[in-house]
């Protein structure tokens, strides 16, 4: 078959399908182009998810009559002053996104430049342009897009649902939103009710209302501020504390230059900087904003512009892991406000009894009317509080009875001076896993497990730093029997492990010799560490760095050596308890990302029972 030369109007169906993916690809050019413009207004209007219509509203800079024709051709751009694409200071450049989405549907531009005494107007109809007409229009810009694709009927086909595709345009003005709250959005369609963000003031404080807008007040309470910089390099943005965290990637918000981007490089450091506190499985919540240099960055990389190469990736991966771990590490003692709210959610009013009722003869309370015994189990009526609330409060037997060995004139003095600590005062032990403490304003229940595990990691991180972790010599060599190939993994990981004080070595084929162990974890089941050690080899990814993975090796270790579910604390080891994790960095979540604690507010006990 000859070469020849394509047609003008397939050469432009064949480019628009690099930019024009889908209506929200549509929608983010037409954004895009708008702040571009200086707008500091902008309305977003679909329907039939964009497939239909696509509206865009702005009080931009507009275009003149002469630069109207020129706006939907190719390569036309007012974007590169010198042609110089290594300092790329806007979000376009290429000149490619109107005539490429007037190549496969109608397009409509209606603009007013200020020197301008009215509006301009042209349509391009699956790439056949119009002459520019006089038009009605008070400032700035509106592009209509009608009938997407139906110049190629094979896309078309390709489009989803309209409620998937609507929320596709969502999530794109979404990010755009974050990435300019001096700019207000509105989105509106018949698909969904009408979404404003108002213009914010500037500063964190501003963006982080916007962001509180965008991804809702859960974050805006559990946000924490990122703020770092390095050889022109800025990094700043908020992250939401480890314990609010989702199951998937999608809350992880990146912008290079203000220009949203899905970069993996980014995406690593993040993971990176959360390693340390989050399981696997889940992702942290976070919108961080890399500000450098133009011609530091490449923007020019992907069709889409979802992508970035940067000059110096290794200077931007250590800011970016180094101001969140800074940030995090500032924040530690803080847990997520989302599990105090859980908390009073799970609690319901009573249900009033009945008139005439007698709680001397329900059912709930015995029918002697023998004086209270503190030492005795209270049961309260069933129905009064949320099931699984309702099981903390069946405590048992006390642990001791307070008022052996003290005459009847004497009481007990509350630690008045530890109520102002930030988590206060033990007061109680429940189910000999819980400690509930109190403050001037409320109270703290603290999983025991959990806050000592945290405490144990954070020793073992510091005594690897300083002077290595001190080992304690068995008498009798533990000998643990387990797979073959779980020997192996361990005996060749046995330099690794000896760092953090655990000495083994191989004895048979199908077992391991323990010979050594850390110090600081005291007395451990040995086994059950070393198997659990085994499993972890197993799933090891080894193109993690030797720190990455001595950082979970230690995780395994805390666990193992921490104060256990089920133990019965004395009141002053409680308070010990607390107050090493005030001292302890990173202790409001332990090593697998789950709170260590969580807070009620006084108001919102108040509230349960109607006092206000």
């Amino acid at each position: 078959m000859p070469i020849r030369q394509l047609p003008e109007s397939t050469v432009n169906r064949i480019a628009a399908g690099e930019v024009v993916e889908r209506p929200a690809s549509v929608v983010k050019e037409l954004v895009e182009n708008a702040l571009d413009a200086g707008a500091r207004r902008i309305d977003v209007f679909t329907d039939g998810g964009g497939r239909r219509l696509i509206r865009i509203s702005d009080d931009g800079a507009g275009m003149t009559a002469a630069d109207l024709p020129l706006a939907v051709e190719r390569h036309a751009t007012s974007k590169l002053a010198d042609d110089d694409l290594v300092s790329i200071r806007t979000l376009g450049f290429r000149g490619e996104a109107l005539p490429s989405i007037g190549a496969v549907a109608r397009l409509s531009i209606t603009t007013r430049h200020a020197q301008e005494p009215h509006a301009w107007a042209i349509e391009v109809d699956a790439g056949a342009k119009s002459e520019v007409k006089p038009a009605a229009l008070g400032e700035g810009t509106r592009v209509e897009v009608r009938d997407l694709f139906y110049a190629t009927p094979a896309r078309l086909k390709f489009l989803k649902l309209d409620r998937t595709e609507a929320e596709a345009v969502r999530e794109v003005v979404r990010r755009l939103a974050m990435s300019r709250p001096d700019v207000a959005f509105t989105l509106a369609g018949e698909e969904r009710a009408p979404v404003t963000f108002a213009a914010a003031l500037p500063g964190a404080p501003g963006r982080l209302a916007r962001l509180g807008d965008v991804l809702g007040a859960e974050f805006r309470a559990n946000a924490v501020e990122i703020a770092a910089e390095r050889d022109s390099v800025v990094i700043e943005g908020f992250a939401a504390l480890p314990t609010l965290t989702r199951a998937n990637a999608l809350g992880q918000y990146l912008f290079v230059n203000g220009r949203p981007v899905r970069d993996k490089l980014l995406l690593g450091a993040v993971r990176g900087a959360y390693a340390d506190y989050l399981p696997r499985d889940r992702h942290p919540l976070l919108a961080l904003f890399v500000t450098l240099p133009p011609p530091e960055v490449d923007v020019n990389v992907h069709p889409a512009k979802a992508e970035v190469r940067f000059r110096n990736a290794g200077l931007v991966r250590a800011l970016i892991v180094g101001a969140l771990k800074t940030a995090l590490a500032r924040e530690g003692t803080r847990a997520a406000t989302t599990g105090g709210s859980a908390t009073i959610a799970a609690f319901r009013p009573a249900v009033a009894p009945p008139r005439g009722f007698d709680w001397r003869r329900s059912p709930a309370r015995p029918q002697d009317t023998r004086s209270f015994d503190t030492r005795r189990p209270f049961a309260p009526p069933r129905g009064g509080f949320a099931e699984a609330a309702q099981a903390a409060f069946d405590v048992g037997a006390p642990a001791a009875d307070l008022r052996e060995g003290l005459s009847e004139s004497t009481e007990i003095a509350p630690a008045t001076e530890l109520l102002d600590h930030p988590l206060g005062a033990a007061r109680a032990q429940v189910h000999e896993t819980y400690i509930v403490a109190q403050t001037r304003d409320g109270l703290v229940i603290v999983d025991q497990h959990a806050a000592h595990e945290r405490i144990v990691y954070e020793r073992l991180k510091a005594a690897l730093e300083q002077t290595g972790v001190a080992r304690q010599i068995l008498l009798i060599p533990e000998i643990v029997e387990m797979d073959e190939a779980d020997v192996e993994r361990l005996v060749a990981r046995a330099d690794e492990l000896a760092r953090f004080g655990l000495v083994l070595e191989a004895f048979g084929p199908g077992a391991v010799a323990l010979r050594e162990t850390p110090s600081l974890l005291g007395e451990i089941d040995g086994a059950g560490l070393l198997r659990d050690l085994a499993e972890h080899l197993s799933e090891w990814d080894e193109t993690l760095p030797l720190e990455r993975r001595l950082m979970q090796v230690a995780s395994s270790m805390a666990c193992h050596g921490s104060v256990r579910a089920g133990r019965r604390l004395k009141p002053e080891e409680m308070n010990a308890l607390l107050r090493e994790m005030e001292a302890t960095p990173n202790s409001g979540q332990c090593n697998h990302g789950r709170p260590t604690y969580v807070e009620l507010k006084l108001a919102d006990i108040e509230r349960l029972f109607g006092r206000r």
